[in-house]
């Protein structure tokens, strides 16, 4: 199967629709997809074409989604599809995100098949990644009703760009999210990406308020884009006053990709600099990503200060938690563990399956 009836859609004219799926709300005529080109008008009637197929699957450790507070060290099926809802210009999953062909789909796996793996081989989630799962939307539902019933947990790896009227369906089932705030102005969105920011507040805020979905937020740092002091100030506080000092935030670093090889990778130094913006403004739990920097990667207590969990990149080291507290002051650490941490370590491991 893929291509299903779905919904999140009116008609607006003899034969043309909207999507009501994200905030582009494209209006489409007989035969027309939208700006994710998996999502068209066929008869009338709205369908996703890419149901049950994937541009791949791999499995990870969790910490690469990231997401350091959640089930650390334990291995996540990753799988996407194609097509994205966004136009960013650095996207550096590109080939997945902006394709047009369905033969890059080249696997096939149920909900049902995709559950019963991650079951059968110890993989304590699956994060639906690549290319954002809000356009795959009924897919990923599928499959996370079905990872419940074998104790697997969902993961959403998303821009957060969704409507209030799709919004609660989609992280219904979700356990776990990583939501990637691009930048903290309406002109980075606009000009970079091809979208608003306020939709992306939305869905920080409804997460906050209205589920209990861990959730982790991802900030990629483009030279000159989206690093000055200022703007990584209104980020942080923003996040500080709206959602609280214990939501993770992760700032990584930006390589040339896709329509920005004219940018310099982001150095070090800036991932720094921002983590500081974002610890002296309150946040507890600030991490940098895509460098090497065992400092910036770990996790502290907030309230004695020791190092609870050592990361080297992705291989975990020094753990300090008991049930969920601190081993030295027993303060809780926000988030959702096990007795143990995972031995998954730094592994990638592409998984070939067939429908």
């Amino acid at each position: 199967m893929s291509v299903i009836e779905v919904g999140f859609w009116h008609e607006v004219d003899r034969g043309k629709i909207q999507c009501d799926l994200c905030p582009r709300y494209c209006k489409l005529s007989d035969g027309q997809r939208g700006l994710c080109f998996v999502r068209g008008n066929e008869n009338g009637r709205m369908h996703l074409y890419t149901y049950g197929r994937s541009s791949g699957f791999c499995i990870d450790p969790v910490e690469k989604k990231p997401l350091n507070h959640f089930l650390p060290g334990t291995p996540v099926l990753s799988f996407g599809t194609a097509g994205c809802n966004l136009a960013c210009k650095f996207c550096q999953n590109w080939d997945m995100s902006k394709a047009r062909q369905m033969d890059r789909l080249a696997d096939a796996a149920s909900p049902e098949q995709l559950a019963r793996y991650c079951h059968d081989n110890g993989c304590r989630s699956i994060a639906y990644t690549y290319n954002d799962p809000v356009i795959f939307l009924e897919y990923a539902e599928d499959v996370a009703i079905a990872c419940e019933a074998y104790g697997v947990k969902s993961i959403a790896v998303s821009a957060g760009y969704i409507t209030d009227t799709a919004r609660p369906r989609f992280f219904r089932h979700m356990d776990a999210a990583n939501i990637d705030l691009k930048a903290f102005t309406e002109r980075f969105y606009k000009r970079i990406c091809g979208g608003s920011l306020q939709p992306v507040l939305d869905t920080l805020l409804y997460l906050h308020h209205e589920t209990d979905v861990w959730f982790e937020v991802t900030t990629l740092l483009i030279p000159d884009e989206n690093d000055s002091n200022e703007e990584l100030d209104a980020l942080s506080r923003w996040i500080f006053d709206n959602l609280g000092p214990s939501v993770p935030l992760h700032f990584t670093a930006f390589h040339p990709d896709w329509k920005m090889l004219d940018k310099s990778r982001t150095p070090a130094t800036t991932l720094t600099r921002a983590r500081d913006i974002a610890v002296n403004n309150g946040l507890r739990y600030v991490y940098t990503g895509n460098v090497h920097d065992t400092v910036g990667n770990s996790t502290y207590c907030h309230s004695c200060g020791i190092r609870l969990i050592e990361r080297d990149w992705y291989e975990l080291g020094e753990w300090n938690l008991v049930n969920g507290r601190c081993a030295h002051c027993h303060e809780p650490l926000p988030g959702v563990y096990e007795a143990t941490h995972g031995d998954w370590g730094a592994r990638r491991q592409p998984v070939y399956l067939s429908g």
